[in-house]
């Protein structure tokens, strides 16, 4: 039989994970079908466990229900843990085993991909929710000179801080204000403004020469994206190739073998050329 797969969510509809997983599966020769799950907002336990005991296999997690899944779990992974949110199930023997590939995604799409080197690097991270928390110890597992969290409400940024916080290099919380007369080689967009088209009050000159930024939402140039285009940033980028590469790290949970990312990425930025 067909191994079934699918992303859940509320809602989920505009998901671009189906298409991810089914070029996946094309290219690797795996035989499974990859569909979206729409969970009721109070309904997210119920609807894994129907669809685990009618035989799915694995399922990707988005919004709202990622720290639902990290309570669901009867097994996590460190980096799902660390993360204390989780995007990857995989049912295997009645046991619900729980992984965050988002960090590594992020990570994989910045070095691999842009080419860009973290290591000695400052970085920015803009908010301290799940999206920031999820990225903290693979972007720190590169060894970055420093690590700066900003957001809107400074006592998060703070505690998440210090939460995170390493001995081989500094990692500090702040708010947006705090961050005038600084700047960074990397920042990255974690907050959920780009999905509102909300921009961000940001100080000028926070971009240093050769500075890269990158945006987690996808599919459109945001108002962070704009911004830092204006402001001298060398390369600017979404976050479809995070997207791609945490689907590949899914991928290779489930199935064993790591897919080639770089033609599914391409031809995602074809069609949303076309769009």
């Amino acid at each position: 039989m067909t191994d079934r797969y699918a992303v859940i969510g509320n809602p989920v509809a505009h998901s671009r994970s189906p298409t991810i997983h089914q070029l996946f599966a094309a290219q690797c020769g795996q035989d499974l079908d990859y569909s979206t799950l729409l969970a009721p907002l109070d309904g997210f336990a119920a609807t894994v466990q129907r669809f685990a005991a009618s035989g799915g296999r694995g399922l990707n997690v988005t919004l709202p229900f990622k720290q639902e899944a990290f309570r669901l779990a009867t097994d996590v992974s460190a980096r799902a843990h660390a993360a204390g949110a989780v995007n990857t199930l995989k049912f295997d023997d009645g046991q619900i085993l729980a992984d965050n590939t988002d960090g590594a995604g992020l990570v994989r799409d910045l070095t691999a991909n842009l080419g860009c080197t973290i290591a000695g690097k400052r970085i920015l991270l803009l908010g301290a929710g799940g999206a920031a928390r999820g990225v903290i110890n693979p972007l720190c597992g590169e060894g970055p000179a420093h690590l700066q969290i900003a957001n809107r409400t400074v006592d998060k940024a703070r505690h998440l801080a210090a939460e995170f916080s390493a001995a081989e290099f500094t990692i500090a919380g702040c708010g947006f204000a705090d961050l005038a007369g600084s700047s960074f080689d990397l920042i990255i967009n974690a907050t959920s403004a780009s999905m509102s088209d909300a921009s961000l009050d940001l100080p000028a000159k926070l971009f240093a020469p050769g500075a890269v930024a990158y945006d987690m939402v996808y599919g459109r140039a945001s108002p962070f994206m704009r911004q830092a285009q204006a402001a001298g940033a060398t390369v600017v980028v979404d976050g479809l190739g995070m997207l791609v590469e945490q689907a590949a790290e899914s991928f290779l949970l489930w199935r064993g073998v790591r897919p080639d990312t770089a033609p599914v990425l391409h031809r995602l930025r074809q069609e949303l050329a076309a769009r």
